[in-house]
């Protein structure tokens, strides 16, 4: 019981909040370095505390540093770009780059709306290249025809060898349809 009591006279004040000379402590020691959780089981607090007073009383620094404001617009178009590409996970960029997984969504998000807005179907554009993928057409279709006929004369040639070897040498080479494989 004694020991209950002086820990709530060190630590907090009657109301049942932490001392603020504690607080303003813990709150150096995180921006610092020391992780949350090392807090969080040292001292008692709970997670929920922590955020709240480093969103009331942390460094602007630190909050900028926290919520990615401290990037670019460069160095965001990057990671997007890496996720995007599948280069890097989501949760490896949050871990990466120090980002909340709801920022690094909403940028997703609006990279989306970008390039939704970007390929926007445009048919005077599309009627001006028409004619240009129409000569295109033109020749990958010549191209095409003139494999086809060339496949052709060899398939042609290939059964006129079938058909003399068959007669010269009085031997089946084409199979029966429906014969059994040899295993």
């Amino acid at each position: 019981m004694k020991k209950e009591e002086e820990l709530q006279s060190g630590r907090f004040i009657r109301s049942g909040h932490f001392h603020p000379g504690l607080r303003k402590e813990l709150i150096r020691e995180i921006e610092s370095g020391v992780p949350r959780s090392v807090i969080v089981y040292q001292y008692g607090v709970s997670r929920a505390a922590i955020s709240k007073w480093m969103r009331c009383y942390g460094s602007q620094e630190y909050k900028s540093k926290q919520l990615g404001k401290a990037l670019t617009d460069a160095e965001k178009s990057s990671i997007i770009r890496q996720v995007e590409q599948g280069a890097l996970t989501p949760y490896a960029a949050r871990q990466t780059y120090g980002l909340s997984g709801s920022k690094l969504n909403k940028w997703l998000k609006e990279s989306l709306k970008e390039n939704a807005e970007i390929a926007v179907y445009d048919p005077f554009e599309m009627n001006n290249k028409l004619p240009v993928q129409r000569e295109l057409q033109d020749t990958e279709t010549e191209a095409l025809k003139k494999a086809l006929e060339e496949a052709q004369l060899k398939i042609t040639a290939l059964n006129t060898l079938i058909d003399v070897a068959e007669d010269q040498f009085k031997i089946k080479i084409r199979k029966k349809a429906g014969a059994r494989q040899s295993k």
